[in-house]
């Protein structure tokens, strides 16, 4: 570890645990009988929590909890919201969360950053520090970006204000990079390049480590050890454009509130989810940043946006009406465009959260000019529309991310709007399970905000708003979807 050091010991309890989902064996729980947790029941209630209900006659993987991922981080650090989470292709997991969103008790460790406009000591986060440098013996945020092996062991961490000395002499704004202001999508890709997002608004000035930019309108490309690369767009964009495709550095398109993004191994073309302003995928030489093409919902190009620049993406009045009115099929992405997730056999999968649907599109014919004005499936590179619990009020497909067996037969669906994901068969798009519900205990999720999956088959999960958490599923039993399952995906009433 190049930025972050100072690593203690931990035990990892997963061996004990549960012996055959962490092998990715028999679904059979069992326990170390010398810890004595047998008797008390532990294993049968993490098992229930995340129990196998798919339907007769299909098959999909079963999951459980692992309370003990990751180990205690070192450092007296604490993980904030988790605005991304990827794995790479050496099944190292990457953490980026937001450290500037911890609450004033949960960063009570902080020392001194500076001073405030009326002369009052204060830490990075502008918490008063008026009374002591440190008013509590727990915590400080940790850097933005955490590496994970799959066993919980921190390997790696850099980048942002928390990571001291990062901004002075790694991302450096005279260099053109520019950490975001609030840290969202993450990306490792085939040749260990990192690549991270932002969809911070303006807060400027509000304390030591605020961005003094404004809105984040860009993406940073950095290697697995945080040496700055490049950056595509400028920092700093006051509202979106998605018809633009002028302004931007290496002659590629300014993206705006970038949420995620993917690179396909193949072409390393880079498919970028833009995002919580603009309404499109922009998809850009992921070597050079120069751009090749975008494209909005059904594969149309230009983007049609008739909900103008407002940005709400908790507002559940526009989805609602067009629910209720009975248009299921809306021709333009619904902020947030969360995800752009690709498959190996050519597919990308597109969160558009605000519309409640996952659409599917063939990546070798997106990105040109196209009309699709009937929302027909095999023009304009547009293939599938999958509905996710419609009749919620806004905000379920969050992420994606496709199992690792041969066929990459499952496509898990995070729900933020219902607190779960939902393991669809990807040859039919039916829900054949669903793991975790709403809540705050173990296995349960307060706003899942992504998932990525490992080569075992095991799902990592990240929560923001006050869930600031990460969450290891591991994998048991079998390790791919068959069969018929739920068309409606998301049912209330289904699998509980």
């Amino acid at each position: 570890m190049r930025h972050a050091k100072g690593f203690g010991s931990a035990v990892l309890v997963c061996g004990a645990l549960v012996m055959s989902a962490c092998a990715g064996g028999d679904p059979v729980v069992q326990a170390d009988s010398d810890f004595g947790l047998d008797q008390a029941g532990t294993f049968e209630r993490l098992a229930a929590r995340s129990g196998s209900r798919v339907p007769e006659g299909a098959s999909a993987p079963s999951f459980i909890v692992d309370p003990g991922w990751p180990k205690p981080l070192p450092n007296n650090w604490r993980i904030s919201q988790v605005g991304g989470i990827t794995v790479d292709s050496h099944d190292n997991i990457w953490v980026y969360h937001r450290p500037r969103a911890l609450e004033p008790s949960a960063a009570a460790g902080l020392g001194v950053a500076a001073t405030n406009a009326d002369g009052v000591p204060v830490d990075g986060l502008g918490n008063s520090r008026a009374f002591a440098e440190q008013t509590a013996g727990c915590c400080v945020p940790a850097p933005s970006v955490l590496k994970f092996d799959r066993e919980g062991n921190l390997l790696d961490a850099w980048g942002g204000p928390s990571d001291p000395g990062f901004l002075e002499e790694h991302c450096r704004e005279e260099d053109g990079c520019f950490w975001p202001a609030r840290e969202h999508g993450i990306f490792v890709d085939h040749n260990d390049f990192v690549y991270i997002s932002g969809n911070g608004q303006d807060f400027t000035g509000q304390f030591p480590w605020a961005a003094t930019y404004g809105d984040d309108s860009h993406i940073l490309k950095f290697t697995a050890d945080g040496e700055f690369v490049y950056q595509i767009g400028h920092a700093g964009m006051e509202g979106p454009d998605s018809e633009n495709i002028n302004g931007g550095p290496n002659g590629t398109p300014q993206p705006y509130l970038v949420a995620d993004m993917s690179v396909d191994a193949e072409t390393n073309r880079m498919f970028v989810a833009d995002g919580y302003g603009n309404r499109r995928v922009l998809i850009v030489d992921a070597e050079t940043g120069q751009y090749i093409g975008h494209f909005g919902a059904y594969g149309q190009n230009p983007v049609d946006d008739p909900e103008g620049t407002e940005i709400d993406p908790y507002d559940a009045g526009p989805w609602a009406a067009d629910y209720q009115a009975g248009d299921m099929t809306p021709m333009f992405f619904r902020s947030p465009l969360h995800c752009a997730d690709l498959s190996a056999d050519g597919l990308l999968y597109v969160c558009d959260r605000g519309n409640n649907r996952i659409q599917v599109f063939d990546v070798n014919a997106v990105g040109k000019p196209c009309s699709n004005p009937s929302a027909e499936a095999g023009k304009c590179g547009f293939v599938a529309d999958i509905q996710i619990a419609p009749y919620t009020a806004s905000g379920t497909a969050v992420s994606a991310a496709l199992s690792t067996d041969p066929g990459e037969t499952c496509l898990y669906v995070g729900d933020l709007a219902n607190g779960t994901f939902y393991i669809v068969n990807r040859e039919n798009f039916t829900e054949l399970d669903r793991i975790g519900r709403s809540g705050r205990q173990v296995g349960e999720f307060h706003w899942i905000h992504d998932l990525a999956v490992d080569s075992e088959g095991n799902i990592f999960t990240g929560e923001v708003d006050s869930g600031q958490r990460i969450q290891k599923f591991a994998r048991y039993g079998a390790t791919s979807c068959s069969g018929m399952g739920n068309a409606d995906v998301g049912s209330y009433t289904a699998n509980r």
